[in-house]
């Protein structure tokens, strides 16, 4: 089945109020989108059908005094200052990274399958993991393959909401996810970390920042060994020393080399289906693709894609599908060098 023929199901059981169907229509098309890379779709979809059934369950009368109702307020008051909650369907065989980060974070793994055990003998174990690094290099990807490989729901915080001009408001909102993610011995991400865990030297604010990372470090230090915090950074000089202390886990992401390169577009396009219109110059794009992002590299392969098939005889209704759809590589290569000209790499 093609989008389009998922996008027709969904219409049809929406229009007969048929939820079950709608809602199985949904689930396939979130898998139809992971399959044909479409990956923030099917990350917006999967927030959406959570969001609803965690509504549905949630709506009702029930008793002021019930635990129903202490439950609800409790959600409510969550709501604003998370952007999602989801359990990610993400693995390490979706991340593309160098060997020594693929290994910490199989370690990592390994110690939170294994956390029984390692408590048994009184080991410690690590729940605190800081990513950083230049933007658009998997930091979001890599939270997001934890909470799949970990199969734990994960807390994805709205750091806009977090933070508030109100004196003593930005802890409070803190204390409400930390709360959340020990009941629920979940994960937590915090985007753009330095934003709340600057140095307490800044003159800005310097009384409310200094709180808000006092509060964060002892938010750390009580969290249960069940549930993890992972935050990301582009910044990470700007963080306080006592609070990168904490955490037990520090991986720099950083802009992928031509070995990476050449696995994102393998991951990128099922070599089943596409192929490029001159294979022989490749290696000159991959060595222009030096120095950009990883999101820059697949957004603009995948851009490249898509206007490949609009500018060929593919576009109409008519026409048979090829064996393999070509790729403009020379259409990829221009992208590439606008996007490094403009200094968009992010």
């Amino acid at each position: 089945m093609t989008q389009s023929d998922y996008i027709k199901d969904i219409a049809e059981f929406g229009l007969k109020n048929d939820q079950k169907g709608l809602l199985s229509a949904l689930n396939e098309l979130v898998e139809h989108s992971k399959k044909t890379r479409k990956v923030n779709l099917a990350l917006e979809l999967q927030t959406i059908i959570k969001q609803a059934v965690n509504e549905q369950q949630g709506s009702g009368l029930v008793r002021i005094d019930s635990p129903q109702f202490f439950l609800r307020e409790q959600n409510r008051a969550l709501q604003d200052l998370v952007i999602e909650k989801l359990k990610s369907d993400y693995r390490l065989k979706h991340l593309v990274s160098s060997e020594y980060i693929e290994d910490e974070l199989n370690f990592f793994i390994k110690e939170h399958q294994n956390i029984k055990k390692l408590q048994k003998i009184g080991l410690p174990i690590s729940n605190k993991v800081l990513f950083y690094g230049p933007s658009g290099c998997g930091k979001t990807l890599a939270s997001y393959v934890l909470s799949g490989e970990l199969d734990k729901e994960m807390i994805v915080v709205n750091i806009g909401a977090i933070v508030s001009s109100k004196l003593g408001e930005t802890s409070k909102n803190l204390g409400i996810i930390f709360k959340q993610a020990i009941q629920e011995e979940c994960i937590i991400f915090i985007d753009e970390f330095d934003t709340i865990g600057k140095l307490r030297d800044y003159n800005q604010d310097h009384a409310e920042m200094k709180r808000v990372v006092n509060t964060i470090l002892q938010l750390c230090d009580y969290l249960p060994q069940s549930s993890i915090l992972i935050a990301a950074t582009n910044q990470i000089k700007m963080i306080d020393d006592a609070l990168l202390r904490r955490f037990d886990l520090k991986l720099n992401l950083e802009l992928p080399n031509k070995e990476q390169i050449k696995e994102l577009i393998n991951k990128t396009i099922p070599s089943d289906q596409f192929i490029f219109d001159y294979p022989n110059k490749l290696d000159n794009i991959i060595e222009n693709c030096v120095g950009a992002s990883f999101y820059t590299i697949q957004n603009t392969l995948v851009k490249s894609i898509k206007r490949s098939l609009l500018l060929n005889e593919f576009t109409s209704e008519k026409s048979v599908r090829p064996l393999f759809i070509k790729i403009n590589t020379k259409l990829w290569e221009n992208m590439i060098q606008k996007e490094k000209i403009a200094g968009l790499n992010i």
